[in-house]
């Protein structure tokens, strides 16, 4: 998520995943890829910086030692369970 500010002055915060395109037009107006669109006071070149400071710290956080380890999930009575392949004890 980012966050940015409305040209009232109120700020919210945006899924950066869901940026279809950012258009300057003088106002910075962000669509979305449902169309929805978004006109805020920052600039371009500060969208683009925040999604990409926004994907640099989920790569950065990615590459983490404890972020990559799963918790081993429990079998519950009654439930699909993943079935390990053959000559693997769990």
């Amino acid at each position: 998520m980012i966050s940015l500010t409305r040209l009232s002055g109120t700020t919210f915060v945006m899924n950066a995943d869901l940026i279809e395109r950012v258009d300057c037009t003088p106002d910075t107006v962000v669509t979305l890829v449902d169309g929805t669109k978004y006109i805020v006071a920052e600039s371009l070149d500060e969208v683009r910086d925040a999604v990409i400071d926004y994907r640099s710290a989920i790569v950065a956080r990615a590459a983490l030692p404890e972020a990559s380890t799963v918790a081993p999930v429990r079998a519950r009575q009654n439930r699909l369970t993943a079935v390990p392949p053959r000559g693997v004890t769990p």
